[in-house]
């Protein structure tokens, strides 16, 4: 089902939150970095590829939907341009796929490319080796990954990370129980108000020139980067790969339970 929440009308001044902090309260700050994407006005349209199969398509749409209830933002899905397998970065926009990625640990992955401050790209995977699983293949545990993943891409990161405190009611929530976590909660919206107080000069949203930097080997985690954040439970949750110039890929990991 849609969500039907409201859009927020109460905004904040723009806040950061350092990228090295090892969990985030529920009421804080849960910005990753500041980063954002540059855009002239709001509210902007984000679109989402739509590299996704029939399993996978009314997730997706109910993530586009809840996004969109953002007062500074959309996200609108758009035909897909990419193999899935390979989901292969396109500039402006967030590529989503999904695909038997293998028994690599995780169920799903976003990489965001940042030049400064700025995000310019990014991709959503969601691994069907383990979604294909009793254990996964449930409409909770689809919505939550496919809504946290793309949350990512929009400059939010987790609301919380520790498997053993009460689930929050947000996507955001690093979680091991995904039935009240399907969908962004207020402070998530209220977040998004604080990262995109301000507006920018240029945009970096809706670009079509291929971007210089090489794409991210998810079969290889060597090629993610370095660590930069562990969580309560011991799983590295979030990496950056530096191309210097202030050129990054930061790729945020959701791992299935052993």
């Amino acid at each position: 089902m849609l969500s039907l929440l409201r859009r927020p009308t109460v905004r904040y001044a723009a806040a950061t939150l350092a990228i090295g902090a090892i969990a985030v309260a529920a009421g804080a700050t849960h910005s990753w970095g500041g980063y954002h994407w540059a855009r002239t006005q709001n509210p902007f349209t984000l679109k989402l590829g739509d590299n996704v199969s029939s399993a996978w398509d009314s997730y997706l749409v109910t993530t586009a939907a809840d996004w969109s209830a953002s007062t500074v933002l959309d996200t609108t899905k758009v035909a897909g341009s990419t193999n899935p397998k390979n989901c292969r970065a396109v500039a402006g926009r967030v590529e989503v796929c999904n695909s038997k990625y293998g028994n690599n640990g995780w169920l799903g992955v976003a990489s965001i490319w940042a030049s400064g401050t700025h995000i310019t790209q990014g991709t959503v995977k969601v691994n069907d080796t383990y979604f294909n699983t009793a254990r996964y293949n449930t409409p909770a545990w689809r919505n939550l990954v496919m809504c946290q993943e793309v949350g990512h891409t929009l400059g939010l990161d987790h609301q919380d990370e520790d498997f053993d405190n009460a689930a929050l009611g947000t996507c955001m929530d690093y979680s091991s129980d995904p039935t009240p976590n399907q969908h962004p909660n207020q402070h998530d919206y209220d977040m998004l108000e604080e990262i995109y107080a301000h507006l920018d000069t240029t945009t970096t949203v809706g670009q079509t020139a291929a971007r210089g930097n090489s794409d991210v080997d998810h079969a290889d985690r060597s090629s993610w980067g370095k660590e930069l954040r562990t969580s309560p439970d011991g799983r590295k949750s979030l990496y950056v790969r530096d191309f210097g110039a202030g050129e990054k890929i930061f790729t945020f990991v959701i791992w299935a339970q052993e």
